[in-house]
């Protein structure tokens, strides 16, 4: 098994990136992120593995993936789409730096489930040292 990691461009936040999905799963079934480079590791992926989301910096959330299709952008340029399902498991956050498409995450390295799917605990979850640096940077 083997997951995906990606930044989801343009969310504010785990609640924005889900409504924005509540959207697309009914205007444009099955939920699914369109990406020009296709897994080849494709059956690792379904061998139970997720898309973990980074948003706004910070890995949050994941989902599990169900398929991986030929697809099509809306300008008929072919891609792959990665079908998901549409709940938000959260998982205990932690920073990312910024990188472009997708990137492979092994198991090992992946972040822990939150136990109960209740909400991250926010700025408190956060390390001390983390929430010294993003004062300092003038982030919260």
């Amino acid at each position: 098994m083997i997951h995906l990691i990606k930044l989801s461009v343009g969310t504010k936040d785990v609640a924005h990136l889900q409504a924005w999905q509540a959207e697309r799963a009914i205007t444009h079934a099955p939920l699914r992120h369109r990406t020009r480079n296709r897994p080849k590791r494709r059956d690792d992926i379904l061998d139970g593995g997720s898309i973990y989301w980074v948003v706004a910096g910070f890995l949050q959330v994941r989902q599990r993936v169900i398929d991986i299709i030929d697809d099509t952008m809306e300008d008929g340029t072919a891609c792959a789409g990665i079908v998901l399902d549409p709940l938000l498991v959260p998982v205990a956050a932690r920073s990312v730096k910024a990188f472009q498409g997708w990137r492979y995450l092994d198991p090992e390295a992946a972040p822990p489930d939150l136990a109960d799917h209740s909400a991250a605990p926010g700025i408190d979850g956060l390390p001390p040292a983390l929430r010294a640096a993003l004062r300092e940077a003038r982030l919260i």
